[in-house]
């Protein structure tokens, strides 16, 4: 390329990025007001959307707050259950019937192994928690080992189920042969609620055989290995001679899924 030529392409590419007046006003003149009016027609939009109300809300909330608000509905409910089946208990003990005297009589026989019949006694409560946010765990630490989850609450139960716990309650829910607990991102979903650590396992039956099954199960030893620093996972272990679980007051029937037609 000449001297001639490198000296005047510059000017070439101003004039296309910055045209003249003459050239490039009335596109602009023209443009302007559109965009005002697409601006406008979007706040106006938004604003009958929102109807008064943030069209983002609830990014102040916290995950703690949520679940709490969610458990309380829940709680809501159940308790609406309850009242609903003690009409039905009501109405059913009314009956007077020798065939439905000896149902009755079979159902109480049954409360207690179902886990329908609250228990009080001796017991271990163990408390788990996740690592506590102000410390900083190593370098490269995988965070999923900070935080308790749901093998680590199964792990504890079924430990306490295999010393022969009579009756065991998780956050003061009472735990039966149906009941499922998984973990939804760092909270634990049990029976439909979800819940926040800590986590507190009550366990009423007999002391000794019961803390030597958690002694000795390889998963709870495992989840013990993590307590110490640097991980500092929550873990807490003692007797009571006073100890009470609920009994169960959910639904009984069995829920699953069915297989669609291919």
């Amino acid at each position: 390329m000449s001297q001639h030529h490198k000296q005047q392409a510059p000017s070439r590419w101003r004039a296309l990025l910055w045209p003249s007046p003459a050239r490039g006003t009335w596109p602009w003149r023209l443009a302007a007001p559109v965009a005002f009016g697409c601006a406008g027609l979007l706040a106006a939009t938004s604003a009958i959307n929102a109807r008064g109300t943030d069209l983002r809300g609830g990014r102040n909330d916290s995950l703690i707050e949520i679940v709490s608000t969610e458990r309380h509905k829940v709680e809501a409910q159940l308790a609406q259950t309850r009242a609903l089946q003690e009409q039905v208990d009501a109405l059913t003990a009314g009956l007077d019937s020798q065939q439905a005297n000896k149902l009755q009589s079979l159902l109480r026989t049954l409360e207690v192994p179902a886990g329908l019949r609250s228990l009080a006694g001796p017991g271990l409560v163990v408390t788990l928690d996740d690592a506590p946010r102000g410390e900083a765990p190593p370098t490269g630490t995988d965070p999923n080992l900070l935080l308790v989850h749901q093998q680590d609450i199964q792990a504890v139960t079924n430990a306490l189920w295999s010393g022969g716990a009579e009756g065991i309650s998780l956050q003061g829910r009472r735990i039966i042969a149906t009941t499922g607990i998984k973990c939804v991102g760092n909270t634990v979903v049990l029976q439909g609620v979800p819940y926040a650590p800590p986590y507190r396992i009550v366990a009423v039956g007999n002391v000794g055989p019961m803390y030597q099954a958690l002694m000795a199960s390889p998963e709870v030893r495992n989840y013990r290995d993590y307590v110490p620093p640097p991980y500092n996972l929550g873990w807490s272990l003692r007797r009571s001679t006073d100890l009470h679980v609920p009994g169960y007051a959910g639904p009984l029937t069995l829920q699953y899924a069915d297989p669609t037609g291919s």
